[in-house]
């Protein structure tokens, strides 16, 4: 295992831990799709080719948050500073029992009885990550997509859809593709980006999904409430209101502006869907389908 150098990625800030009552009553059965757990560090240090610091954001600390947000379930991703340690992840999703999920970072070595351990846990994806340091490649997708299959397991892609080139890789793939944060792709870009149009066609012809979360990553403001992202999220769940999740995207790692609030957050979906019932599909309906409750 790689011994940490806390010195070689800039610090990043730990969540805000005065969580806001949200105005949104969550339905029973609501799901955080995007979560990570960090630490403790003397037990799960970070790997050295990382991009950020985070302090230690631990499981009973996201576990009172949920509390608060009136949120049943989760699905924990593993962060890019743990590389394909996923010890952390795995972790927290035995302790979360059958209201948690979760999604691994593995390369092509992964052999099937490890992939059939981490499904037994509750483990649903595989998470290929191209924005931070410590993810893994794209060019092993195809090798990876060939032995998570037979498990029914899906792709999470942590990409700028703006930039990504290698689109068409994505279009026949036999599993399920999700994109992190609305495609990760800044507002400035506009409705009209390329990459962003290919994803919405993706999850409009039901061949990928997208997790409404990262408002503020992709916003031009600094602040919640974030109003020039709602265009965006709104196209997304108009292309297929059938493919869309929600989530906090907890601790929130590597925010360069204030750190948000996680009520607020929740919060922001009573504008990008106004009505009850699709508020229900996002937040219950649509993530049983995928993560399997």
């Amino acid at each position: 295992m790689l011994k940490s150098n806390y010195q070689l990625a800039p610090a990043c800030a730990g969540p805000d831990p005065h969580t806001k009552v949200p105005v949104l009553k969550a339905p029973k059965g609501s799901c955080d799709c995007h979560s990570h757990i960090l630490g403790p560090l003397d037990k799960y240090p970070y790997v050295e080719n990382r991009s950020y610091t985070p302090p230690v954001a631990s499981y009973e600390d996201y576990t009172k948050m949920l509390g608060i947000l009136g949120i049943d379930r989760a699905v924990v991703v593993h962060p890019s500073v743990y590389g394909i340690d996923n010890r952390v992840t795995l972790e927290a999703v035995k302790r979360g029992g059958d209201n948690f999920r979760g999604v691994v970072v593995v390369d092509e070595n992964i052999t099937p009885d490890e992939i059939e351990s981490m499904n037994e846990i509750g483990i649903r994806g595989v998470r290929v990550n191209l924005l931070f340091d410590g993810g893994v490649e794209v060019s092993v997708l195809d090798k990876i997509v060939k032995l998570i299959e037979p498990f029914g397991w899906h792709v999470q892609l942590l990409i700028d859809v703006s930039v990504f080139e290698p689109f068409e890789c994505l279009m026949n793939l036999p599993v399920d593709v999700v994109f992190d944060h609305m495609g990760h792709m800044h507002v400035s870009k506009g409705l009209n980006n390329p990459g962003f149009r290919k994803m919405v066609k993706m999850i409009a012809e039901g061949r990928a999904w997208a997790k409404l979360s990262g408002a503020y990553r992709i916003s031009e403001l600094d602040r919640h409430p974030f109003e020039d992202t709602d265009i965006f999220a709104k196209t997304i769940i108009e292309a297929n209101e059938d493919r869309v999740v929600w989530a906090t995207d907890w601790p929130h790692p590597s925010v360069e502006i204030d750190m948000q609030n996680d009520g607020d957050l929740l919060d922001i979906l009573l504008r990008w869907a106004p009505d009850e019932n699709l508020r229900k599909k996002i937040l219950v309906d649509n993530p049983a389908k995928l993560y399997g409750f």
